[in-house]
Order: C-alpha cells, then structure tokens, then sequence
C-alpha cells in the first residue's frame, strides 16, 4: 500500500510539474481577473493545501478550518519560483510521511469533523489528487492567457 502511495504522489507532482513548465517568473503576478488569485498564488495554494491534507490527517483537531488564514497566506507569494518550492518541499514532506508511518496508520480513521471526518487517512490521497489536478487545469487556462501552450501532463512530447 505504502508503495501505491508513494506512487500516486510521484504521479500528482509530475503532472503538475509538468502542465505547469511552460510559466515562468515573469507570469507570476498574472490573474485573469481582479480578486482571483495570480498564478503564483494558484501554485502556493496547491502547496499549502498539500500540507493542509497531512497535517490535518494527523492532528488530533483534524483539519484546520483557519480558511481566511490560509488565503492571506496564499495572497502573500508573489514569486512563482518561490511557489513552487513550496510545492516541491509540500511534496517531499508527504513523501517523507508515507515512509515514516505505518499502514496501520494510513489505514486509521480521520478525526471526526467536517472534512472526511471518519474516513480511513489514505482517503486524503485521492482528494489531494483531485485537487491538484483541479487547479493544474485552472494553471493550462492561465497559461493560455498568457499566449503560452501548456504541456501534456502525462507524458513528455
């Protein structure tokens, strides 16, 4: 199980690394619109909620319902270099994680609570998929706007 994990997490950052390769620094600040977050803060947002998933799958509280902390946290990258080692650190440390707990424990229940509360935590796995791949498609819109041809996430071309 642990292995099929780590594999499914491999696979989610090579996606997004990929579909996301075509921006640079000097996109970082794009937004389609006022108020929506710039494409580094999409790409901080992935990072963080990353995190969010992991800490919030062993926390004795479950997770943290803090949103507007979260979003002022986000709004504050401006650097799309800076967002993405946030994502690469996210990843390494749920990498690290997988290793370091047993199945015993990926298979114990969440604490209860709004958010997959009572759910065996490997459950987070699949919602960290899912999301990710939600805002990688929101990154190839971006990219678009930009007048910059997103990659094909699934393979090299």
């Amino acid at each position: 199980m642990k292995q099929m994990l780590a594999g499914q997490m491999a696979a989610m950052k090579e996606y997004f690394d990929r579909s996301t390769r075509a921006l640079e620094e000097a996109d970082s600040g794009f937004a389609p619109q006022a108020g929506l977050f710039t494409t580094a803060q999409v790409v901080a947002h992935v990072a963080q909620t990353v995190e969010w998933f992991l800490d919030g799958a062993f926390a004795a509280t479950g997770f943290s319902l803090d949103f507007e902390k979260m979003d002022a946290e986000v709004r504050a990258v401006t650097s799309l270099t800076a967002a993405h080692a946030w994502f690469e650190k996210a990843c390494a440390t749920v990498q690290a994680s997988i290793a370091a707990h047993s199945e015993e424990e990926w298979l114990a229940a969440l604490p209860p609570g709004p958010i997959m509360g009572g759910l065996p935590r490997v459950a987070i796995f699949n919602a960290l998929t899912d999301h990710t791949a939600h805002h990688r498609g929101a990154l190839t819109v971006y990219t678009r706007l930009l007048n910059k041809v997103p990659p094909m996430p699934y393979m090299d071309m």
